[in-house]
């Protein structure tokens, strides 16, 4: 419905976003968000485990939450306590919420922990769901270092004895240690307890997000933090990238303390049902077989996005070559503002992530963007690449193609 109507404007709440334009529909080359393979959803298998698990519990969903009570399905919550056992996690079912995707989680977290000014330390680049979530309910973000494995500790243990000397105690860390979004990157072990023991001194506890986890291209992933000091950390997951963005679970676990304080804020009546069922018995019975292939697939995809990118922009472009998930952390020369080329690669059919709407400091990562690889073919991703790049010379001048040359990744 169009026309003229009664106007809005004057009553709406201060702060807001700016209003979103109406879907147009995806780009010809989608390098943005976290979609994942086309071709790996588990289509015929989901439909097996959804009819078995509906003539089983169909019953229950006449009541809210299944009957299970508002923390979710007690079979996902189960399966969740069996998977993160590989990650060196002891927990039971009684330590793990479901939610509506893993944002809600950090939407939850920061509703009962942050009030407006709050310190929160951040990494550097972050998540950009993560960054502009905290800011919304008002926190002060401080950017913590990060090199090619993760989060700089030394830089943190500065920055958290400058806060002290301020009289500021921070109201959590929020860190990505495994498969880091953007940069991919896997903390080491031994900077994981670095981590706990300096978090542990300043009183401040550590808010640890394994989305990724599951799609990892190497084999000796670390303990969680949450596995090595379940006392001071909150730890949150998803199945939206290890099995489908579109079925918006995720899923959270901390002590009863936190938990007790955070299901009184989940409003939602419950996270969805039938997809908690689903995962469960698909999961339940296919999911070591299920992230093999996928991650077999991804680093493939990888592959041909880092030959592409080579190609295309030689030693015009640094990438950080992830351990694992479905994004590309990339630089391109310092003179270069990556924020001006949204547009003109909009029109050509390209999406990518800027940089800015990743980092801490927007200014300090104008250089940057983030490509997923998840979502396109392999011909997509070279012909993406390619135009990209095109787009990339008319508006900066950079790479001079007679410049380009193949390369290894660094």
């Amino acid at each position: 419905m169009s026309g003229a109507g009664f106007d809005y404007t004057p009553l709406l709440r201060k702060g807001l976003a700016a209003p979103a334009p109406r879907f147009g529909g995806f780009p010809r080359f989608n390098f943005i968000g976290g979609h994942n393979d086309p071709g790996l959803i588990p289509s015929e298998a989901l439909a097996e485990a959804a009819a078995a698990v509906l003539r089983r519990e169909g019953p229950n969903l006449a009541m809210y939450n299944l009957s299970h009570g508002p923390q979710g399905f007690v079979g996902l919550r189960d399966f969740v306590v069996k998977k993160l056992a590989g990650r060196g996690i002891a927990c039971t079912r009684d330590d793990v919420l479901i939610t509506s995707g893993s944002g809600q989680g950090i939407e939850l977290v920061s509703h009962i922990l942050i009030e407006p000014g709050d310190t929160v330390i951040v990494e550097e680049f972050s998540y950009g769901g993560a960054i502009t979530r905290l800011r919304r309910v008002g926190a002060t973000l401080v950017g913590a270092p990060l090199d090619d494995q993760g989060i700089k500790i030394d830089a943190l243990g500065a920055i958290l004895d400058d806060l002290a000397r301020k009289g500021v105690r921070p109201k959590f860390i929020y860190t990505i240690p495994s498969i880091q979004n953007p940069t991919g990157s896997v903390l080491p072990l031994e900077r994981r307890q670095a981590l706990l023991a300096l978090a542990k001194k300043h009183g401040v506890p550590i808010f640890e997000d394994e989305c990724y986890t599951d799609l990892q291209f190497r084999a000796d992933m670390p303990s969680a933090l949450y596995g090595l000091d379940p006392s001071q950390v909150i730890h949150i997951g998803s199945f939206s990238k290890s099995l489908a963005p579109a079925l918006r679970v995720g899923y959270l676990v901390a002590p009863w303390q936190i938990l007790s304080r955070l299901i009184p804020c989940k409003t939602d009546g419950g996270t969805g049902a039938l997809e908690q069922m689903v995962i469960a018995e698909y999961f339940g019975r296919q999911f070591e077989h299920h992230v093999k292939e996928l991650s077999a697939a991804l680093r493939a995809k990888l592959d041909t996005m880092v030959d592409a990118l080579g190609a295309e922009f030689g030693t015009a472009v640094e990438c950080w070559r992830p351990d694992g998930g479905i994004f590309l952390w990339l630089k391109l020369p310092d003179a270069v503002d990556v924020t001006k080329l949204v547009k003109p690669a909009a029109d050509a059919g390209i999406a990518f992530n800027p940089g800015p709407e990743w980092a801490c400091d927007g200014a300090a990562a104008k250089s940057y963007m983030r490509l997923c690889f998840a979502l396109p073919s392999h011909d997509e991703i070279r012909a993406g690449v390619a135009e990209l790049a095109r787009v990339c010379y008319e508006q900066t001048g950079i790479p001079v193609r007679s410049a380009n040359v193949k390369r290894a990744a660094p």
